[in-house]
């Protein structure tokens, strides 16, 4: 399902005219890219905001209503506040269909719980890689590209060549003949520490103390004199 946010036309420009809007609810934006020209537009801050919050809302074709007519954008900017929770600017790009476009996609991580090196050897994942830039056609363009770590094991990664990417996906670092981790399990120290302990108290187990040396000594050295006694 299409994520649809609806736009008005912004008249007025400027630090003080986007000020007034700001301080009515509304935030500045503007809709650019493909034949038509540039269109600075206002909308509505808290419907952004909640929409912010989606994850498909930075990663897929939006659906944008300008007063009753619909255009397909990407969010391609966004400006926040220093400190306050309040979307200051937001830029919209329009989509051509017959080109290609150039985005982040997020990373969806799955079966770590179950993956060898979590479940057996008490690691955990590291993610070296949380979203991945990616080229393709407005019709391809996934929300997240999956990545599984069933099988992996402690002290081991995942590489970008072992991703599956959907139909129509490029990746330029692979087209640039590169392949980083993208993910991996290391062991805690604390675990790494515990095994260790754990392995000196059992060999310290089978080695007799210094007074089990002595008291068998004692014993053996009885046993001797008391056999010359004989």
């Amino acid at each position: 399902m299409q994520i649809e946010i609806s736009v008005n036309k912004r008249v007025l420009q400027g630090k003080g005219a986007s000020r007034r809007l700001r301080n009515c609810g509304k935030v500045p934006g503007i809709i650019y890219g493909g034949e038509k020209q540039a269109q600075p537009i206002e909308l509505d801050h808290n419907n952004l905001y909640h929409k912010l919050k989606l994850e498909a809302f930075h990663a897929s074709i939006l659906s944008i209503d300008l007063e009753g007519k619909k255009e397909q954008v990407l969010l391609r900017d966004l400006q926040m506040h220093p400190f306050k929770l309040q979307v200051l600017h937001i830029d919209f790009q329009r989509v051509d269909q017959n080109k290609k476009i150039h985005m982040k996609v997020p990373l969806h991580f799955i079966n770590a719980d179950v993956s060898p090196g979590v479940k057996l050897s008490g690691g955990i994942v590291s993610h070296v890689f949380t979203e991945l830039n990616i080229s393709c056609l407005p019709k391809d363009l996934p929300e997240f590209i999956e990545v599984d770590l069933i099988d992996l094991s402690s002290n081991n990664s995942v590489h970008l060549k072992d991703l599956k990417m959907p139909s129509g996906v490029e990746v330029p670092l692979l087209t640039k003949g590169e392949n980083p981790t993208v993910a991996t399990i290391v062991i805690p120290r604390a675990v790494v520490s515990e095994e260790s302990a754990e392995a000196e108290t059992v060999d310290a187990a089978e080695i007799p103390t210094t007074v089990q040396k002595s008291e068998d000594e004692e014993k053996e050295t009885e046993d001797k004199d008391e056999g010359k006694k004989k």
